[in-house]
């Protein structure tokens, strides 16, 4: 494939949302994710002639180089000291768990991302919102009955796609105990 065959403009328009977003999740930095899909989008014109549509579509090459320049990214940020502005000395992490930290991240979001969006949605607003069944239920009109079976099946494709064991001590589907 070469270089005209790939067209960054129409590329950027189709993922570039999704990357940022991707980014911005596992970096936790809007202007760092914007500063990294930059990149990907800069690497991606300089070999496109390495790009195989063989072997995937431009979105997975996409989210591959994404992956790469994001784990740079973590690593570095990781490396610089941070600024305090009264001049103590904060405490640090060990910077070494921040690219293991970034990697689960980005885990967690592709896998996220391969549910449905009715599983997802009651995903995100229980677990990672924090909200309860009743609210999510009034907000969406959707029976809490039904958001508990939509948690119970994405939990469960979540638990596959991470290979992580997301059961409570009763061997239960944990819920984070939101009724």
């Amino acid at each position: 494939m070469g270089r005209s065959a790939f067209d960054v403009r129409a590329a950027h328009a189709e993922h570039g949302a999704t990357l940022v977003a991707f980014a911005a999740s596992a970096l936790r930095d809007r202007a760092l994710a914007e500063d990294c899909v930059q990149e990907v989008f800069l690497r991606a014109w300089r070999s496109a002639d390495r790009h195989d549509p063989d072997r995937g579509s431009v979105r997975t090459w996409l989210f591959a180089i994404a992956r790469n320049v994001v784990v740079d990214a973590a690593r570095a940020r990781a490396r610089r000291a941070p600024v305090v502005a009264d001049g103590s000395v904060p405490e640090v992490a060990d910077p070494r768990d921040a690219p293991a930290a970034v990697v689960e991240r980005m885990r967690l979001a592709q896998a996220l991302a391969g549910l449905s969006l009715e599983h997802r949605q009651v995903v995100v607003e229980v677990h990672l919102n924090g909200r309860d069944y009743a609210d999510v239920s009034q907000e969406t009109g959707v029976a809490v009955a039904t958001l508990r079976t939509r948690m119970f099946y994405a939990l469960k494709a979540l638990r596959t796609a991470l290979g992580a064991d997301l059961t409570d001590d009763r061997g239960g589907v944990d819920d984070g105990g939101r009724r």
